[in-house]
């Protein structure tokens, strides 16, 4: 495992290309995150992760996916879960806890079970950005409520039900998405809420989640750095790790996004010396893939012994 780097990639199709086989031969990234245009059935799906396993000669390599339901479902050319939105679980949650509880284990059940059976062991959910009136629908009815309480408590119902099927989670958009009034993907979200406000509202989802794995936010928050995003800024992660208090694996969210300016060669650079665990990058373009690999570092020993304690809950 020590000789890995410290990178997510994606990969372009339904099955490993001759020069994928050796870029991660070559880069040894630290896991490889899906999207629907890999998965075509379950069938093919196991034979590509299984595939990416025994390059790594590793039964538990990490394998993950954005399976949230609703409009983030990267199994619909499997099954549809279009009406299953964190929005609709959240109303649940308010009607009736224990309603809720019956339907969003047996949700998060079937989820697992699915993404065992396809290979995958990580799953970047729960979204625990606000509902928030006025903002970019970037976020929307992906969010379980506006009222943070219960974005929290939701969150944590997902994480040990995931948990308890083996699957790994990942919280996001720490330290919170919900302001942003344009999509990240596409420009640089800009927020200038104070800390005061921010700690009662968009960060309290945050706090106490017992995840091994959180994904930044490419947002300026203006009040806390005015120059760099949460992904690129050492405030804003020594924010995370004291204030919030996630002491985990942070991901940086997709360096292929718009809201980073610089180049991916700076880009990647700043993600590690700001001080995320891992960098992302998902959109398979293997000229890019190498720039993020040449420039992550061999995965250290805090990733190392983290990532030790997360194989031990996959059976």
């Amino acid at each position: 495992m020590n000789k890995r780097r410290s990178f997510i990639v994606g990969i372009k199709s339904t099955k490993l290309s001759a020069k994928e086989k050796s870029f991660l031969k070559r880069y040894k990234p630290w896991g490889v995150i899906l999207f629907t245009r890999n998965i075509k059935n379950i069938d093919q799906t196991l034979k590509l992760t299984t595939s990416i396993r025994k390059l790594f000669k590793d039964k538990k390599y990490p394998i993950l996916i954005d399976q949230e339901g609703g409009k983030v479902n990267r199994l619909k050319n499997i099954i549809s879960f279009d009406n299953l939105t964190s929005e609709f679980f959240g109303k649940k949650y308010v009607k009736n806890v224990d309603e809720f509880k019956f339907y969003y284990k047996l949700f998060i059940d079937k989820t697992s079970y699915l993404l065992k059976s396809l290979g995958i062991n990580i799953n970047t959910s729960p979204v625990l950005d606000l509902r928030i009136k006025g903002a970019s629908n970037i976020i929307g009815n992906r969010s379980f409520s506006n009222n943070p309480k219960i974005v929290s408590k939701i969150g944590d119902y997902c994480i040990n039900y995931f948990h308890q099927n083996g699957i790994g989670t990942v919280i996001k958009h720490i330290p919170g998405h919900g302001l942003a009034k344009v999509d990240s993907h596409h420009f640089t979200p800009m927020v200038n809420k104070k800390l005061s406000y921010l700690t009662k509202k968009d960060f309290l989802p945050f706090k106490n989640k017992k995840t091994f794995f959180a994904m930044t936010a490419h947002i300026i928050f203006t009040q806390i750095d005015k120059e760099n995003c949460v992904t690129h800024s050492k405030k804003f992660i020594k924010l995370i790790r004291n204030k919030i208090g996630f002491k985990d694996i942070l991901i940086s969210d997709d360096l292929s996004m718009k809201s980073l300016k610089g180049n991916l060669k700076e880009n990647t650079i700043k993600t590690f010396s700001a001080g995320c665990n891992l960098a992302l990058h998902c959109n398979g373009n293997l000229n890019e893939m190498k720039i993020v690999g040449n420039n992550s570092p061999l995965i250290n020993p805090f990733l190392i012994k983290k990532t030790s304690q997360f194989y031990k809950i996959l059976s």
